[in-house]
């Protein structure tokens, strides 16, 4: 963020014809360095299922319960989840096809209402949005590994941070080695954890043809076991939407989809009605072996619910559940690091992130910011009570975002919209989500209320970092070397755009 956008830009492009000219164009000097498309329609629906089901579904439940009350309004609140985030795909559906552009939410704001909005919400997103995810999946995964080893307490805090930290460290250098083995490992793990829940379903299934299904019965399900407020309400759809968190990913990587304005929108209608019918399902399967108490005083869930119903099997839950996490892992990596990429790319973070190998044509400096940013949040301490600032930080994203769909539809009417939704799409949304955050903030106003001040102390970054042009020499020239040094260590240059890919579709003419 340092200097003229025009300065900086030279200066970098400079950079990348010296390590042109120095070997770097073995394969030949007229070939684009660009961004592989290599997601097609099922790599596509991999990254957004893989995206979804990470940890959520097996340390929400209790959550959910906690704030909602009962088993029977617990279960509303994961299919109302669901419904919500299928309103919410429809509106970046229609935004993904008209602003062809990666990098999601940022992207789309960045493009409709400037440069100051997308800087903040890129801001929040950077610092501690994903990371905080990336590390609550990453300790998700370690706890669940250890787990048969230590069956009578909670594995060592140093263990699972080590065995974390080792994780995050090996998806990194795989999605830094190749495009294709990041989703090919997306497409792997996202199987083998709809699996896992599949198999939590059926076995579920066969306890409630057996008749145990007490907790589930309509008198005893809506008992509360506490008096329900709008607040704690409010709350338990905020760790529901911790568990649906993802559903916007594949809008991170639009440019490395395989014909977007198709499979973008396909990806999205056929992956947001499996997840919400396979969590309900599984909520509906713990809830018929454990009661209302035991869920909420397990630690993990998923690997009681075994204890309970698989016997010596047991031990397939928590290998079950670590590779599910370990999908996720990968999918928060591929996407998130995407997100740094088209940051840095518009000038509002380092021209270094913006490059992407000579070779590999990956990411790599956005990735290992990315894994970095993890790792000291791992450093940090327990990131579980983390949950709720990082759901509304979400739900606040999502909320601007289709606030500016709306936006856009106002300033440029004549726009060529391949998906163009309901109004009543965008606007149901929107009321849901003023009326969640509303009671949200007045439920937990501290954790709430930290998430703006983090987030409103981006601007004055902005102001700094990417407003002020006229910087000191020293500065910029400290800049300048520290790009050519990435340059050089990671061995990356700028990307060769397709403009035909990533500009927003041109306007109808007048007849």
């Amino acid at each position: 963020m340092d200097g003229t956008e025009a300065n900086r830009r030279n200066c970098a492009k400079t950079e990348q014809q010296k390590m042109l000219d120095s070997g770097g164009n073995q394969s030949g000097s007229k070939d684009r360095v660009t961004l592989k498309k290599e997601i097609g329609l099922l790599s596509a629906c991999a990254i957004i299922i893989g995206n979804i089901i990470g940890s959520g579904i097996f340390i929400s439940p209790k959550g959910v319960l906690d704030h909602a009350g009962s088993v029977g309004f617990s279960l509303i609140v994961w299919v109302l989840g669901g419904g919500i985030c299928a309103l919410g795909s429809l509106c970046y559906a229609e935004l993904g096809v008209t602003i062809p552009k990666s990098g999601g939410d940022y992207s789309y704001v960045t493009e409709i209402f400037g440069g100051l909005v997308g800087f903040l919400l890129l801001w929040s997103a950077v610092l501690i949005m994903y990371p905080t995810t990336l590390a609550v999946i990453a300790l998700t995964f370690s706890n669940y590994v250890l787990q048969p080893a230590f069956p009578d307490c909670l594995p060592p805090y140093i263990a699972t941070r080590l065995l974390s930290t080792t994780c995050v460290l090996f998806l990194t250098w795989v999605n830094c080695s190749s495009v294709r083995w990041g989703t090919r490992i997306q497409d792997i793990f996202t199987v083998g954890k709809l699996l896992a829940l599949v198999l939590i379903i059926i076995v579920g299934m066969i306890q409630i043809a057996k008749g145990h299904y007490d907790a589930l019965d309509p008198q005893t399900a809506f008992e509360f076991i506490k008096d329900p407020s709008v607040g704690q309400i409010a709350l338990a759809f905020l760790q529901a939407s911790f568990a649906y968190s993802g559903w916007n990913f594949l809008n991170y990587v639009t440019e490395e989809v395989v014909e977007p304005r198709k499979n973008l929108p396909r990806a999205i209608y056929i992956s947001i009605p499996l997840v919400t019918l396979v969590y309900t399902l599984t909520n509906i399967a713990y809830f018929s072996s454990m009661s209302p108490q035991e869920l909420l005083e397990s630690n993990a869930v998923a690997v009681t619910f075994g204890e309970k119903l698989l016997g010596v099997f047991s031990w397939v839950m928590p290998i079950s559940v670590a590779l599910s996490t370990f999908g996720g892992i990968n999918g928060y990596l591929f996407t998130s690091s995407r997100l740094c990429f088209s940051g840095a790319r518009e000038g509002h973070l380092p021209y270094l992130l913006a490059m992407i190998h000579l070779k590999s044509c990956t990411p790599i400096p956005a990735l290992l910011v990315c894994c970095t940013a993890t790792i000291l949040i791992l450093c940090i301490g327990d990131t579980h009570n983390l949950i709720n600032y990082v759901s509304f930080i979400n739900y606040l994203s999502y909320g601007v975002t289709i606030a500016g769909l709306l936006y856009y539809r106002w300033k440029k009417p004549k726009l060529v919209r391949p998906i163009k939704v309901n109004l009543l799409v965008p606007c149901s949304y929107l009321v849901f989500w003023a009326v969640l955050l509303g009671f949200s903030l007045y439920s937990e106003p501290v954790v709430c209320g930290m998430g703006l001040v983090i987030m409103l102390t981006g601007v004055p970054i902005y102001f700094i970092g990417v407003q002020w042009k006229n910087k000191p020499h020293c500065i910029s020239s400290a800049v300048e070397r520290v790009t050519y040094l990435g340059q050089k260590l990671c061995y990356v240059v700028f990307p060769q755009d397709d403009p035909s890919e990533i500009q927003p579709l041109t306007e109808k003419s007048e007849l």
